[in-house]
């Protein structure tokens, strides 16, 4: 939305509740389950005040272009980042609204920026990372996990008697008394093993993988395994997140984990520079200007929802 001088009036160092209550009405009203009363409130808050139906318009006309917003603008900061901040912002809701289903299912689950940690019932003991859902499906002969959604180490009490398989992300992972992390999204290591050995099957494949290993998965649904530094990756438990010479766009893909909301990276170049450093996940905006300043590069942030990340 313009100022009368022209300008955007949007402040891009402070939070817009406008668009995240627009953002929140596109998200509800595009449910199958939006009810009468529902649209009786969202005529009530678009008569409250012009400003909100020309929001509602601009988020609902951005969602339905969201994947071509951040090509358009890779070169430069926006000129009106409003635009892209509430695209993301929208994009950050239904995000939340289709993982509902995940938590309602689940019987231990972390939030966004957080890490838990437990015990099950047979004495194995798990550390949910940020976003995580389990379901656990215990029976006399067998300890079943469904891993709904993020990544969760495990460290597996041995019951000769009940073998213990976790599944997510495609892959179906049985345990023989260990140490091990699965990851449920599309991550190029899935499956790691800090002791003991695990045998995975994944597209169609039976691999066994031992202590210092894990599981890569290529391009399409090809997989293989490869030595790995496994403590490395599960470091996050010690509330450290650790990259040695990593892509840009990975380091920012893995701190927006942690985050409500969206890092967008404006600029594809950018995305293939180097990072090398320690961070802790709980401080993700501090991360965020220890990278700009030692890659020079820019962070702008919109609204705590949206950080655009860009050239100097």
């Amino acid at each position: 939305m313009a100022g009368s001088d022209g300008t955007d009036a949007h402040d891009p160092d402070g939070e817009d509740p406008v668009y995240e209550a627009a953002a929140g009405w596109v998200a509800r009203l595009s449910s199958s389950d939006a009810t009468e009363r529902d649209h009786a409130a969202f005529d009530a808050w678009l008569a409250a005040d012009p400003g909100h139906a020309e929001a509602y318009a601009e988020l609902d006309a951005l969602w339905h272009r969201l994947g071509r917003v951040p090509d358009a603008r890779r070169r430069r900061i926006p000129k009106a980042p409003a635009c892209l901040a509430a695209a993301a912002v929208l994009g950050a809701v239904l995000a939340h609204q289709f993982g509902l289903t995940d938590w309602l299912r689940s019987d231990l689950w972390s939030g966004t920026g957080d890490i838990r940690h437990a015990t099950l019932a047979d004495g194995s003991r798990v550390d949910l990372n940020t976003g995580t859902a389990l379901a656990l499906r215990f029976t006399g002969t067998e300890r079943r996990v469904a891993l709904l959604r993020g990544e969760a180490v495990f460290d597996v009490a041995p019951d000769p008697a009940r073998p213990f398989v976790v599944e997510g992300g495609g892959l179906s992972v049985r345990a023989v008394g260990t140490v091990f992390f699965v990851r449920a999204d599309a991550a190029g290591k899935p499956v790691g093993v800090a002791e003991g050995r695990v045998d995975v099957t994944a597209a169609g494949r039976h691999l066994e993988v031992a202590a210092g290993e894990a599981v890569r998965r290529q391009d399409g649904d090809a997989v293989s395994v490869v030595k790995a530094d496994v403590g490395r990756a599960m470091a996050w438990r010690d509330g450290r997140l650790i990259f040695s010479g990593e892509r840009l766009s990975d380091v920012l893909a893995e701190l927006g984990r942690y985050r409500s909301g969206r890092i967008l990276l404006l600029d594809a170049a950018l995305g293939e520079r180097r990072v090398t450093g320690a961070f802790d996940p709980r401080h993700t905006d501090e991360a965020l200007d220890a990278i700009a300043a030692s890659l020079g590069v820019r962070v702008v942030r919109i609204t705590p929802l949206v950080a655009l990340v860009g050239p100097a």
